[in-house]
């Protein structure tokens, strides 16, 4: 089984990225948030799930363990393969993943692609009670270091104006790099940063 990966990203595309590792290139799967914070020619520790079916052999990644252990957990639920599993991660966020199934949020598992309102309740029932918060959001943090609250409340401003979590951390990265803003992103950089990126999301970055 492959648990993890460190290597270099060769190349990145909608919903794969390509790690090199002794030589070898593994096509890897990852949330859409995941994705859009690495890029070609960058060192990267990416943990995996290898996931073994009928038609396919496919290789998941993520770049939390948070991320990994609520993918896991995820299909746990009758009916839930790691297609939708990866579907939900890549639309909410792991700690507001987590927080929907404990607040009984239906709404918001549903906006995943491919899950629907009855997939969402199921995914309530069966997981409610069973998700530790608290050790998400620490694994979390430990994984990605300096937490990047300036960042986060950009992301959260644009979620509350109706942009998914995915796209609003793209945007925000993708103003970031264009405008030489560094990260971790400072408070008074906030404002600037957050009408960047909505001018962005509006263009269709």
């Amino acid at each position: 089984m492959i648990g993890m990966l460190m290597g270099l990203v060769e190349s990145v595309d909608a919903d794969t990225a390509l790690i090199v590792t002794g030589g070898v290139g593994y096509e890897t799967r990852m949330p859409s948030a995941d994705l859009s914070s690495v890029r070609s020619g960058q060192e990267v520790k990416v943990y995996t799930y290898l996931n073994v079916s009928q038609d396919a052999v496919t290789l998941y990644g993520f770049l939390s363990t948070a991320s990994k252990r609520m993918f896991l957990q995820l299909q746990k639920v009758s009916g839930i393969g790691p297609r939708v599993a990866l579907s939900l991660l890549s639309t909410l966020s792991t700690e507001r993943l987590a927080k929907a199934v404990a607040d009984g949020d239906a709404a918001a598992l549903a906006k995943a692609p491919g899950l629907g309102k009855k997939g969402a309740q199921k995914i309530i029932l069966e997981l409610k009670g069973s998700i530790d918060l608290d050790q998400i959001e620490g694994a979390k943090a430990a994984s990605s270091g300096r937490e990047d609250t300036g960042s986060l409340q950009v992301v959260e401003g644009l979620i509350s104006l109706g942009w998914r979590q995915a796209d609003a951390e793209q945007a925000v990265q993708k103003v970031c790099e264009d405008q030489q803003v560094e990260l971790p992103l400072a408070q008074e950089d906030v404002p600037r940063v957050l009408k960047l990126a909505l001018s962005s999301l509006d263009r269709g970055l």
